[in-house]
């Protein structure tokens, strides 16, 4: 449908031929007069600020108005302005017919009307569903509602409850022995049967048709409960104090203020529930952008300093937008007791997160070593493991230590330790002559070892791994590797150089007569004819040259084409060339030429 601008650029077109008549010139000049300026203004300008305007418009993405009016250009920037303050919660939602807010961020194809609604004021009716069908409802079922309660059967009726609504097969009371249908008494109200039509929503609503009071036999039950195991404590409470009272004397009576807690039971305690939303903040958690609003807990005290913001040093520590964390300290120099976040590796590295890494380490390595352990399939298992293996740890260091103080004694003890021990070294003088042999003192033990010493057995000088060759020990006298074996002496020692050499002589023997040896080539003896020796040897090579001929011939025989003009005549037949045409003749009576290819 056109608008008023684009009419008037339609007259002043049409004004500018002189071939029309008076009437249609009049006609013209009255509409135009409702817009003046179109009359005086160029149709080509006219066009093409319309269109930049039109372009604006789309872009800007209008509220949901189907009246599209001229604006100047300081108007159409404020409109802006105030759409994009908007659609940033800086200034409050446009509000429509019924007084709901519009969503800012809603596109312009979806908030504009179409221009037959002729919608003169900012809605978004177009995009509801204004049409409502009469049929449809959100009532329910009234559930043993009774309609009609008959004095006898009537024909149709059920046969054993004797109401209409339903046939015996479908009846809900006990079956009688004999039916309504023939007692003609005790007939059943009839039920109320309603059908309806439900819309989209009450399909799908899950608490339509729910009565509230149907809930309150749950409370109070709950309720009973509840006083009745408040007043069991209070009785078992006031036994024990009984009980307590008269195994006590008169003298040692309890005070009032132990009576008092004796008798305090689970009424003192606070009330959990009106702790749980400490930490819950009521705000405006999402815009008219968002379209609701709600409670959200609080994920940190508003008044506290942001990680980012203690060091604004760019080479400070790193802080990840992502996860919210920053490992390290902001501030290293600062004094400690100043601060009041040292970074996330502290509370990683300390508490009882170093004490669940623990954990986790010493479930992999039991793992690893055959233990049934897993810290996610058991955790209960896997920490009394821990804690068995960390008693068992503290039991065995401490018999570890108790071992080496009692060997070496304790340094930290207030007892003195002896100077030899102390300083390592002792006043005790000994005096030896020029041979070596004690005057006077007493010679230091030398310290002696578990195995025997100077101690040589089967006349042997030297003790077994005083020699060693070949990746083997020996000994030293004989040059022998045979633990416990009889000394040999030199006598051994030639013999076994002896027989090394050789040992080496045959091998190098053998080794020779099997590079000179020659292998022999089999020999092929001929197959054919009944003249032919026995003894008669063929030669392999002139057999394959024989066999290449056999095949060309053959191939010539085949195929006319490839037979040569000048025919040459050989009457020598050699041993090899009739091998090669028996190994090729093949006989159409033999059962067996098939096993011939």
């Amino acid at each position: 449908m056109p608008s008023d601008s684009s009419g008037a650029e339609q007259e002043t077109v049409f004004l500018r031929g002189f071939d029309h008549s008076p009437k249609q010139i009049v006609e013209v000049v009255s509409r135009a007069l409702n817009s003046p300026r179109a009359l005086f203004s160029n149709p080509r300008e006219k066009r093409k600020s319309g269109g930049r305007r039109r372009g604006e418009g789309a872009r800007s993405g209008a509220m949901a108005t189907a009246s599209v009016s001229f604006k100047s250009r300081e108007d159409h920037r404020k409109q802006l302005e105030l759409e994009e303050a908007r659609k940033a919660g800086l200034a409050p939602a446009e509000v429509d017919e019924d007084g709901k807010e519009i969503n800012p961020h809603i596109p312009q194809y979806m908030s504009s009307a179409p221009w037959y609604l002729n919608s003169e004021k900012p809605s978004l009716k177009h995009q509801r569903k204004w049409k409502s069908d009469p049929n449809y409802t959100k009532s329910w079922y009234d559930r043993g509602a009774k309609i009609f309660h008959a004095n006898k059967y009537r024909k149709g009726a059920c046969e054993n409850c004797g109401a209409m609504t339903h046939n015996k097969k479908s009846c809900m009371e006990r079956p009688r022995t004999v039916g309504a249908k023939w007692t003609n008494m005790q007939i059943a109200p009839d039920e109320k049967v309603e059908s309806f039509e439900l819309d989209y929503d009450g399909k799908r609503d899950r608490w339509n048709g729910y009565d509230p009071s149907t809930y309150t036999h749950v409370i109070a039950e709950y309720e009973a409960r509840e006083e009745a195991r408040k007043k069991y404590l209070k009785e078992q409470q006031l036994k024990k104090l009984e009980e307590k009272n008269g195994n006590q004397d008169d003298n040692d009576v309890g005070s009032d203020e132990d009576t008092e807690d004796g008798l305090k039971i689970d009424e003192a305690k606070v009330d959990e529930s009106n702790q749980m939303d400490f930490a819950k903040v009521e705000k405006r958690v999402r815009t008219t952008g968002g379209g609701s609003t709600g409670t959200v807990r609080n994920l940190r005290i508003r008044e506290d300093t942001a990680k980012y913001l203690l060091n604004l040093d760019v080479n400070s520590a790193y802080y990840d937008p992502k996860t919210r964390s920053m490992r390290e300290d902001p501030l290293p120099d600062m004094d400690p007791n100043e601060k009041f976040y040292v970074g996330d590796n502290q509370n990683r590295l300390s508490g009882q997160a170093l004490e669940f890494k623990q954990l986790n380490l010493h479930a992999w390595e039991a793992f690893e070593k055959g233990q049934d352990i897993h810290m996610q399939a058991a955790p209960s298992q896997a920490e009394l493991l821990y804690k068995s293996f960390k008693i068992k740890k503290e039991k065995l260091k401490s018999e570890t230590k108790e071992k080496i103080m009692e060997k070496y004694g304790n340094a930290a003890s207030e007892e003195p330790l002896p100077r030899e021990l102390l300083l390592g070294q002792s006043e005790r003088e000994i005096e030896y002559d020029r041979t070596g042999r004690i005057i006077k003192g007493q010679d230091t033990s030398v310290p002696k070892s578990k195995y025997e010493e100077d101690v040589y057995i089967n006349n042997h000088t030297s003790v077994w791994g005083s020699w060693w060759k070949d990746h083997q020990w020996g000994y030293k006298c004989c040059k022998q590797t045979i633990k416990n074996s009889y000394c040999t002496g030199l006598a051994g020692i030639e013999a076994a150089e002896a027989s090394a050499d050789l040992m080496k002589a045959n091998m190098a023997r053998k080794e020779a007569a099997e590079e000179e040896s020659v292998q022999h080539e089999e020999k092929r003896l001929a197959t054919w004819g009944t003249d032919v020796p026995d003894d008669l040897v063929l030669d392999k090579k002139k057999l394959a040259e024989s066999l290449k001929k056999e095949d060309e011939r053959r191939r010539e025989e085949r195929d006319e084409r490839k037979r040569k003009y000048n025919v040459k005549w050989n009457d020598e037949v050699t041993a090899e060339d009739m091998e090669a045409y028996r190994m090729k003749k093949i006989h159409h009576d033999d059962p067996m030429k098939d096993f011939l290819h």
